[in-house]
């Protein structure tokens, strides 16, 4: 049994639950929870419910039942009242609560507000034709240049700029530490991959040499045990190597490419960059006019929705870190900020995404925009043909996660397409 009304832009939900609904919850937590139970005489899951209740107390099963019955009754007044969009969990408050009586609880939840949507005409964003710059050229060449350089040994003393092969085992305090140690590692001196001070003392050394390299870890180290730490080293350089990068003639490019002339194949570089150029000038061009149309619009984004948004960030975040073999902690440490510091840092962009998501929303509604079976479609087809694959068989291979995926780039072409039909 429940009642509803909104008051300051918040549902506010009573629910009345009677004691014979909760004593069924209790129950139901009981057979739930009782092989948790450590019960004297009694094997595990065994203990019958009065036992344990004198054994852990009365109230062992309260939290237990008292979120079941409150959360079946939100969830059927959600099902019953589709109209209502809650932007977050419910914040629950017990009123009354006896055994005889039952409970009564007011549960109170932000509501995903309303936007007053800007208008989509008149929009000042422009699409940018792209140039191709020198600078991209050249950065392009020294890039197959370096993919192509042959490593010459040498028997001179280790010099800035040389590839230098060493095997190191560092030590803190006299006592090795862990990633500390490498053998046949090669290192190029002057690219400050090593802490600071590392590589400079390696430059001057010659093949065969042992020496003592001191350093001193800096204080935002993300292991924590090295923090601000001297460290000794000890090196042993194995084998210098100097980079030698070929000349780029027509000979080079018949010998590493498709093309007989540097001529030849610097017009197709450019061709394929001003191709590249174009494509990202027109996601930035429809980025722009999206922001603008969400900067037009007006709603209220209640707090609850930005305290969510920035912790599905931080929870994705800390999931690519992991990836890279990195913990949360040890990044915040490393960057010298707390995870507080973090979140808070990150409340803009959330809004930013919970306004741009709430305005496409609107426009979606408001223009009765939707993505029909043909547009699916062309979509599916399209990727087909990428891949080199027959519609039939793409099909076969998409799982529902991917026909969603299909369904979202639709729709948001569709939206940018409605945008620039207001704007001609």
């Amino acid at each position: 049994m429940y009642t509803y009304e909104v008051k300051n832009k918040q549902g506010v939900l009573k629910v009345k639950v009677s004691a014979e609904e909760f004593e069924k919850a209790i129950q139901n937590a009981y057979e739930k929870n009782k092989g948790k139970f450590k019960v004297q005489g009694f094997r595990p899951g065994k203990a019958p419910r009065r036992v344990i209740e004198q054994t852990y107390g009365d109230t062992v099963f309260f939290d237990d039942a008292f979120e079941e019955v409150i959360s079946k009754e939100y969830s059927t007044f959600l099902e019953k009242n589709l109209e209502v969009r809650p932007a977050g969990y419910p914040n629950v408050e017990t009123n009354s609560f006896t055994l005889d009586k039952g409970i009564e609880a007011t549960l109170t939840f932000d509501l995903i507000p309303e936007v007053e949507l800007g208008s989509l005409s008149g929009l000042k964003a422009k699409f940018v034709e792209p140039k191709v710059e020198d600078k991209q050229i050249n950065d392009a060449i020294e890039g197959l240049k370096n993919s192509h350089a042959r490593f010459v040994e040498t028997d001179k003393v280790a010099e800035n700029g040389d590839f230098a092969t060493i095997d190191f085992s560092g030590s803190v305090d006299g006592v090795k530490f862990d990633g500390g140690t490498a053998s046949d590692y090669k290192l190029e001196l002057g690219s400050h991959t090593f802490i600071d001070g590392f590589e400079e003392q390696v430059i001057g050394m010659k093949v065969g040499e042992k020496k003592d390299v001191n350093v001193t870890f800096p204080q935002n180290y993300h292991a924590e045990n090295l923090k601000g730490k001297p460290a000794v080293f000890e090196v042993v350089l194995k084998k210098v190597e100097k980079k030698e990068l070929p000349e780029v003639n027509d000979k080079f490019i018949s010998d590493v490419t498709e093309f007989e002339t540097l001529e030849e194949y610097k017009k197709d570089l450019t061709e394929k960059l001003k191709e590249e150029g174009k494509k990202k000038a027109q996601l930035d061009y429809e980025a722009a006019l999206l922001e603008e149309v969400s900067e037009r619009s007006k709603v209220e984004i209640p707090e609850s929705m930005v305290e969510k948004e920035v912790h599905e960030m931080i929870h994705e975040f800390e999931h690519r870190l992991a990836h890279q073999g990195m913990k949360l902690d040890d990044y915040l440490d490393y960057l010298g900020t707390t995870l507080d510091e973090f979140k808070k840092e990150r409340e803009d962009d959330a809004k930013k995404n919970i306004r741009t998501r709430l305005v496409l929303q609107k426009i979606i509604s408001a223009h009765k925009i939707s993505v029909s079976n043909a547009d699916m479609e062309d979509k599916i087809k399209a990727y087909a043909e990428q891949y080199g694959m027959k519609v039939e068989d793409m099909k076969k291979s998409l799982s529902q996660q991917d026909y969603l995926y299909f369904q979202n780039q639709a729709m948001m072409e569709k939206i940018i397409s409605f945008i620039k039909d207001q704007n001609k």
